[in-house]
């Protein structure tokens, strides 16, 4: 039987660990020495198959939703990876990013989980984009297959990103990626789900009140010339609207997992979260046996990352049978 987490989940690990030891480099570096496999002892001077904050903190969100959505539970998930080194590759947390590790702190200090993400423009860095997809999961379980643009459902994935970022804008990045992902999941043509899905979260935040401001900002990724722009003109930076376009871009532009992954990491820049990002997707539309093993093959941790997988699923598909019996 097919595993969708571990299709998305594994696209996302396998991704970061990609980018993870060119992270921070330029552009022209990686133009004259691209990445084509795993490497290791790069940025952070860590083995190949290292992964990063990305997949730590999406397999926290993962393992926590296996006993349901409890804010309070996410956020002690999040404290022990940051405080306690859990959900790593080898004990000891690191790659933090500064929104992140400022939500954290205000948790720890005994902050309310749904208060601790910061709420101001400069707030919108990539840290709850990167970790959203296991989500997907829970609310198609809990929702239905037509949770989309249901406010519940919205307000889940909205509470989930506001739990280290707090502004609009991150809320609208996780709402587009999630119906992105969405459609993929119901086997759509991946152009299709990406226009589709961007089309149909644009409408629901445009009905909106308050999202007007947030939502401009995402006006060029709904062109049809999108694709068509030069890689010149993408930019891969932390920035959440940044980071949504260029791995919507690389997807865009590719016809494989490998592709699309190698081909966002030499992007250059925030690497292993734009490859994190476009991995999750291309994951769930190539499938996890489209993933190179010997890429897997050196992925640290890679049982344990994947029994996660195999209980989320598990779970999951319970409460969308269960969901089905109550119809």
């Amino acid at each position: 039987m097919a595993n969708r987490v571990m299709d998305g989940i594994m696209g996302v690990c396998v991704a970061d660990a990609l980018g993870l030891p060119v992270e921070f480099l330029d552009r022209d570096v990686l133009e004259s020495h691209p990445v084509q496999g795993m490497r290791g002892y790069g940025t952070f001077h860590q083995p190949a198959g290292t992964w990063s904050d990305d997949t730590s903190l999406t397999i926290c969100l993962a393992d926590s939703l296996l006993q349901g959505l409890d804010y309070f539970d996410v956020m002690n998930h999040f404290r022990k990876w940051m405080f306690q080194g859990e959900y790593t590759p080898f004990g000891t947390a690191f790659d933090i990013g500064n929104g992140t590790a400022k939500a954290i702190f205000h948790y720890d200090q005994g902050k309310d989980p749904l208060s601790c993400g910061g709420t101001t423009e400069g707030d919108n860095g990539n840290g709850s984009l990167m970790r959203i997809l296991p989500l997907l999961f829970y609310v198609r379980s809990v929702f239905g297959k037509d949770w989309f643009g249901r406010d519940e459902a919205m307000t889940v994935i909205h509470n989930v990103s506001r739990l280290t970022h707090g502004h609009k804008r991150s809320w609208i990045a996780c709402g587009l990626y999630l119906s992105v992902a969405d459609l993929i999941l119901e086997g759509n043509a991946l152009a299709a789900s990406i226009h589709n899905g961007l089309a149909r979260a644009i409408e629901y935040y445009a009905a909106c009140d308050g999202f007007k401001n947030s939502l401009c900002i995402y006006s060029r990724i709904q062109q049809e010339s999108f694709a068509a722009l030069p890689s010149g003109q993408i930019r891969s930076s932390g920035y959440v609207v940044d980071t949504l376009e260029a791995a919507v871009w690389c997807l865009l532009n590719s016809d494989s997992y490998s592709s699309c992954v190698l081909r966002a990491v030499n992007l250059g820049a925030d690497t292993d979260t734009v490859a994190a990002v476009a991995g999750g997707l291309a994951g769930l539309y190539y499938g996890y046996e489209s993933i190179p093993e010997e890429w897997l093959s050196v992925i640290a941790r890679r049982e344990y990352v994947e029994d996660i997988c195999i209980r989320l699923n598990r779970v999951c598909s319970e409460e969308i049978r269960s969901v089905s019996l109550h119809v």
